[in-house]
């Protein structure tokens, strides 16, 4: 461990075209549930799975059990980041990393102090009325009682991509013009195994692949540095 830890160390001073692609991994140790490890919402039980329940046409055929499992499971405000969001918020400022593309939605890469994030399923953090488009913070869903309605009487609907919903096509574009004019790209937290997202880490042609996670990714055999472990204590420990 000691001696990748080190290679990583070289690698990150080599390089000034770093990019960081991430899942759930990097936010549960920030305390927030991911959705397919053993204790993830997944294995949890509800009225319906969290798949159904986080589905577009779930979302507007029944919005009371769509935002009760919202308001309960996904807006997890207190959440404070960790080591690997402060650390990966060090090297853009450094001018070591050119961005952070996530599939998280709880915002905390920001939180951290990153500027450049991608943010492929979008964010908890903005929330827009359906009818008039107007715009409306987490704080307010949170506080909201059943489902959140605006001034107009429209129902504010959170942007973040559900199933059945296409992701956002210029975070899309700016994510592929990122990863294939990086020489880093540190793939950490995540199993790779939501598409389309996992997808966009071909568009990466560059000198070195380093791989973090505690499990096994379909990426591994192709990393010329694989670490299993704690994201936050990895990059955690990395100087800048």
């Amino acid at each position: 461990m000691e001696e990748n830890r080190k290679k990583l160390q070289e690698i990150i001073e080599e390089s000034s075209r770093i990019v960081f692609f991430g899942g759930a991994g990097v936010s549960t140790e920030s305390g927030i549930p991911d959705f397919r490890s053993v204790d993830g919402l997944y294995h949890q039980k509800y009225d319906y799975p969290p798949e159904t329940i986080l589905s577009h046409t779930f979302f507007v055929r029944n919005p009371e059990e769509f935002f009760r499992f919202y308001h309960d499971k996904m807006l997890c405000l207190d959440a404070k980041p960790n080591a690997a969001h402060r650390k990966l918020a060090q090297l853009e400022e450094k001018g070591k990393l050119q961005a952070v593309i996530t599939q998280n939605i709880d915002g905390l890469h920001q939180k951290a102090g990153s500027r450049r994030v991608l943010e492929l399923h979008g964010s908890v953090h903005r929330n827009y009325c359906q009818r008039c488009g107007a715009f409306y913070d987490a704080q307010y869903m949170k506080e909201a009682e059943g489902v959140p309605r605006c001034s107009c009487g429209g129902i504010i609907k959170p942007d973040v991509v559900l199933y059945e919903e296409s992701l956002d096509q210029k975070t899309l574009r700016d994510s592929v013009s990122y990863l294939s004019q990086a020489d880093v790209l540190i793939i950490g937290g995540t199993s790779l195994a939501v598409y389309p997202a996992a997808g966009l880490i071909d568009s990466f042609r560059g000198k070195h692949l380093v791989v973090i996670n505690k499990s096994a990714t379909p990426r591994d055999r192709y990393a010329d540095l694989l670490i299993q472990g704690s994201i936050g204590e990895i990059l955690g420990e990395i100087q800048v």
